[in-house]
């Protein structure tokens, strides 16, 4: 008799898209539906747009999906249904709809019962609530990926970023030279969409040239993070007017003070006090190179460094600090202690008082920045 093998497991045929950096999830689900598609049948693909602006139009979406998976192919073949670009599977009101909910349930229950031999299904989607019964039924039965923005607002994600910049810039023909993918990375932020956009404008301008750290001042517009990021830049350079015009203009611009406080300012004051302490306890000055920085960094003792940021591998976070290092000789080390002080007041009067936002932030701005030691105290 011969020998039972197991019966091998069919390729998966319906796959999800998930996540916030929406150009990435549109490139992937687009190179497998390319894969996917017959070559020789243009009707292969059918695409059926996810955007709905009520939950009508998104119970519609739904039916139209539902028809094109049981729709045989124009020509036979295989095919190919491709829900596209859904935004009503977060928590919005849309998506919390019964008429929404219910339509998914009913597209969760073709998917669970199998989809016909020659149909395979994509969908993508930016903000997904993973809380909901339609993502748990879509997890057992889909292939899914999950591209997501890296948080700007936590330590590392500089590190990570600069690594997928620098392979996108790659792609393009585009180099860096000196600091200049940092600076981009700070004034850019982590969307693949603005990266790309601002990749492709750079290398315009530069042309065969390495990309500076001034090419990139002049022509990279500033993202919502990149704004944050000069905020932090105009503290370390003690410039208070300027630090009071970029905080009302986040402000107007909708910004949360609380986010204005934790994302902008306190992490670049904390950074100014590791950065002064390494200067005056171990000697290590940030000069202009930051390779000769990160090995001065590494040969100091574990108790030297144990209490410095970290990225989420682990490593010491070394550009914030060594941005910092070029500036710190504007205060004290008293003065940075005195600032953070300063900040976690300003935190717990944000949070528990009704005091207007704005004054807050320009007290603690006027704190840290306009005098010395003794005017920082109340």
């Amino acid at each position: 008799m011969g020998t039972a093998f197991p019966a091998m497991p069919a390729a998966p045929k319906c796959f999800a898209f998930l996540g916030t950096d929406e150009a990435l999830v549109k490139e992937a689900a687009l190179k497998l539906a390319e894969k996917l598609a017959p070559k020789d049948n243009e009707f292969g693909l059918e695409i059926v747009s996810g955007a709905a602006d009520n939950a009508d139009q998104a119970s519609q979406v739904v039916a139209r999906t539902i028809e094109a998976i049981q729709t045989l192919p124009f020509f036979g073949g295989d095919k190919v249904v491709w829900l596209q670009g859904v935004n009503f599977l977060g928590e919005t009101q849309t998506g919390r709809a019964e008429s929404t909910l219910a339509a998914l349930d009913t597209l969760a229950g073709i998917l669970e019962t199998g989809l016909p031999p020659d149909v395979a299904f994509l969908l993508s989607a930016g903000e997904i609530d993973k809380r909901r019964t339609f993502y748990k039924r879509l997890s057992k039965v889909a292939k899914v990926e999950v591209h997501d923005r890296l948080d700007t607002t936590k330590a590392g994600w500089e590190t990570a970023v600069m690594g997928h910049v620098s392979d996108r810039a790659k792609a393009i023909g585009l180099k860096f030279r000196g600091v200049a993918l940092e600076r981009f990375v700070q004034r850019v932020g982590s969307s693949t969409r603005s990266i790309d956009g601002e990749l492709e404008k750079l290398s315009l301008y530069v042309g065969d040239r390495p990309a500076g750290e001034e090419d990139v001042a002049a022509i990279v517009s500033q993202s919502h993070g990149g704004y944050i990021f000069d905020i932090g830049e105009v503290i370390a350079r003690r410039d208070l007017p300027q630090t009071l015009e970029l905080i009302d203009f986040q402000l107007r611009r909708g910004e949360n003070a609380i986010g204005l406080l934790l994302a902008a300012i306190v992490p670049r004051v904390r950074n100014l006090l590791h950065a002064r302490d390494l200067v005056e306890t171990h000697g290590v000055r940030a000069g202009h190179n930051y390779s000769d920085f990160q090995k001065r960094l590494g040969s100091l003792p574990p108790s030297a460094t144990g209490h410095l940021p970290r990225t989420k591998e682990g490593a010491i976070n070394a550009y914030p600090l060594f941005l910092s290092a070029q500036a710190c000789g504007q205060f004290t080390l008293a003065e940075l202690r005195a600032a953070l002080e300063a900040c976690l007041e300003a935190n717990l009067r944000l949070v528990t008082t009704s005091l207007d936002p704005r004054l807050v932030l320009h007290q603690l701005a006027a704190r840290i920045l306009a005098g010395k030691t003794a005017a920082l105290r109340r």
